[in-house]
């Protein structure tokens, strides 16, 4: 088995067909095609289904490790070039939507002005998203609701921060400027999907209180939930870090604080196993000065009472 083996198989699941596959790595199909069948003589096991276009469940396998192996080459050259001289090469961060509202820019200026070698790129998503590409090697590292799942990942707390409700600035709910977590009850909010860290934390409190929510909707995706309150779709409890800066008095909705509701803590999360590249441990360095930096000037977060998880 080798590094070109690896390459060919990666390039095929990334590309959909051998000869695009070819085309992104600079070569022809046959050798491609080559690689890939010498693979699977040497594993004594298909990898491609040719007569469907795509991998088998074994070329899953084979593929979700060989992103691994191939993270781990270039961290390996990031980190020789990074003793010899400054820190260069490319970090994959995830990051959930609501936090990067606010931490990329601070992120990008940080960053671009302590290691200008690094390129950072960012992707968006939710916690249930990013966790299995930073889990098989797609990302670095990842900005996450904790506590993050199963063994392989580990997260340090960065921040915690509280919920609040979004109403409309003629709903019942938003004549006044606090409320307890009982006044929500048969109220027809905006709610966070099943299976999410913010509803399951929703629907604990709410248990807990002996108390029911009503669903005027269900949407996976914290921003979009606050997106469409805003909009005046109705009610929605939410992040603090959901609501931009540029909150004033005569927007068509209001913020209130709802005394019962858990904080929602942040982590950075990377592989348990795994040692960063240094460019990603650039990236983690500047992430966490930047939050301590900033986090007191805004309203609703906290310092991390959690720091592992």
């Amino acid at each position: 088995m080798d590094l070109r083996q690896l390459a060919a198989l990666v390039a095929v699941a990334d590309r959909g067909t051998f000869s695009a596959a070819a085309e992104s790595l600079h070569t022809v199909q046959s050798n491609v095609s080559t690689h890939i069948a010498r693979l699977e003589r040497e594993l004594g096991a298909t990898l491609v289904d040719r007569t469907r276009g795509c991998l088998t469940d074994e070329g899953r396998a084979v593929v979700e490790r060989a992103r691994r192996i191939k993270g781990e080459l270039d961290a390996l050259v990031f980190d020789v070039g990074a003793i010899r001289s400054d820190v260069r090469g490319r970090a994959r961060l995830g990051v959930i939507g609501t936090t990067g509202r606010w931490l990329m820019p601070l992120l990008f200026d940080r960053l671009r002005e302590r290691h200008p070698g690094v390129q950072l790129t960012a992707v968006e998503g939710v916690s249930t998203t990013l966790e299995p590409q930073l889990g098989s090697g797609g990302l670095d590292l990842a900005v996450v609701v904790m506590p993050v799942p199963g063994q392989d990942l580990v997260a340090e707390g960065l921040f915690g921060e509280d919920l609040v409700l979004i109403a409309p600035a003629d709903h019942p709910l938003a004549r006044r400027s606090s409320l307890a977590l009982g006044d929500l009850d048969g109220h027809a909010l905006l709610l966070p999907a099943p299976g999410t860290v913010l509803r399951a934390a929703l629907d604990h409190a709410t248990t807990e209180a002996g108390i029911t929510l009503r669903t005027l909707a269900e949407i996976d995706g914290v921003r979009l939930v606050a997106s469409l309150a805003f909009d005046g779709y109705g009610p929605a409890i939410v992040p603090a870090t959901a609501i931009p800066r540029w909150v004033g008095p005569r927007l068509p909705w209001v913020t209130v604080s709802v005394s019962g509701l858990p904080r929602r803590h942040i982590g950075l999360a990377t592989r348990r196993r795994d040692l960063l590249s240094a460019p990603a441990r650039a990236v983690a360095a500047v992430l966490v000065e930047v939050v301590a930096a900033d986090h007191p000037d805004r309203p609703g977060l906290h310092p991390p009472e959690v720091t592992k998880g």
